[in-house]
């Protein structure tokens, strides 16, 4: 990877002549069903072009109570595109159909326009847990309904069509927008990407310059973001497989709690009994190893290609030190 950018061919992106961004956008683009894609620094800014291009300042936007647009990105939808949120309570911020249409408001001036539907897949807060593919075409159906426009946080879409499998076109068939992280469990060092429509694409650009997004030479970090999605897709199996030796392993340690059924892909969060989760998190980070707290007994792990079996091994045998087994 670090070859690849080092012989990277770079233009200036802002004017579109970036020949590795060009070829990034495409791919990016034909991997999932789109007619376009525009390079982003981060996956924030993806989704926050994205909310800001499918909407106009006083609009209403529906999505889970725990997505990353709505409890990570640092109240973006208020200050950056003017929206309102409605928050739907999810299963591991999975919802249906029926929970859209009934947050959905009437048309009355006295209530704001509902015009956008969030997906998050797969999801952060929920665990790595994946859409099932009938659950995403009920809640496309119900939002097409009412006239709403689709966006999906696909961050992780790479891990939803592993865990699936099947393609990520096939994944965001039904969404109008979807982004997508390159510096996540694909390992590039930084990078995100927004595809939809031409039409829909030429707008996000002009929002992404708004932002701070536009770069010039970005071709040297587009073909690390380029490298990853041609040679690092097919091996997120084998993070799924350390997340769920990770699992069983806390599993058999006291002081510890943890649904294994909920262990889909990457993530792993799990419950500490035995101290707080921010007393585990600097222990744990003391000898060399990085968890994260993510509440005052919940700890979030996540496994990636930089974490091998031996120190899956390694990481339980850890915990199970700190715990004084």
């Amino acid at each position: 990877m670090r070859a690849a950018m080092a012989a990277a061919e770079v233009g200036d992106d802002v004017l579109g002549d970036d020949p590795t961004v060009n070829a990034l956008e495409r791919r990016t683009a034909e991997i999932l069903g789109k007619e376009a894609a525009v390079f982003m620094p981060s996956g924030t800014m993806a989704n926050q072009v994205a909310l800001r291009a499918h909407t106009e300042p006083g609009d209403e936007v529906v999505l889970d109570a725990n997505a990353h647009v709505y409890f990570y990105e640092a109240g973006g939808p208020a200050a950056l595109a003017g929206v309102m949120t409605r928050p739907v309570n999810g299963k591991r911020c999975i919802f249906t159909g029926d929970d859209l249409r009934a947050v959905l408001r009437p048309e009355n001036i006295h209530f704001p326009r509902t015009r956008l539907v969030i997906v998050e897949n797969t999801t952060n807060r929920g665990g790595g847990s994946v859409w099932p593919m009938e659950t995403l075409v009920d809640v496309a159906a119900a939002a097409r309904e009412a006239g709403l426009k689709l966006h999906m946080d696909g961050a992780r879409i790479w891990n939803a069509a592993v865990a699936l499998g099947i393609s990520e076109r096939e994944i965001a068939r039904e969404f109008d927008s979807v982004s997508v992280c390159f510096s996540k469990g694909l390992g590039a060092p930084v990078g995100s990407a927004l595809a939809g429509s031409a039409e829909f694409i030429t707008r996000a650009r002009r929002f992404r310059k708004m932002y701070g997004g536009g770069m010039r030479q970005a071709g040297i970090v587009a073909a690390g973001a380029l490298y990853a999605l041609e040679n690092h897709r097919d091996r997120l199996a084998d993070d799924h497989a350390n997340a769920r030796d990770l699992a069983r392993g806390l599993a058999d340690l006291p002081g510890i709690d943890i649904d294994l059924a909920t262990v889909e892909t990457n993530i792993v969060i799990f419950r500490v009994t035995a101290m707080p989760a921010a007393r585990m998190v600097e222990k744990f980070g003391a000898a060399g190893m990085g968890v994260l707290a993510t509440g005052p007994d919940t700890i979030r792990a996540v496994t990636n290609l930089m974490v091998s079996a031996d120190d899956i091994a390694a990481a339980v045998g850890l915990f199970a030190d700190i715990l004084g087994r």
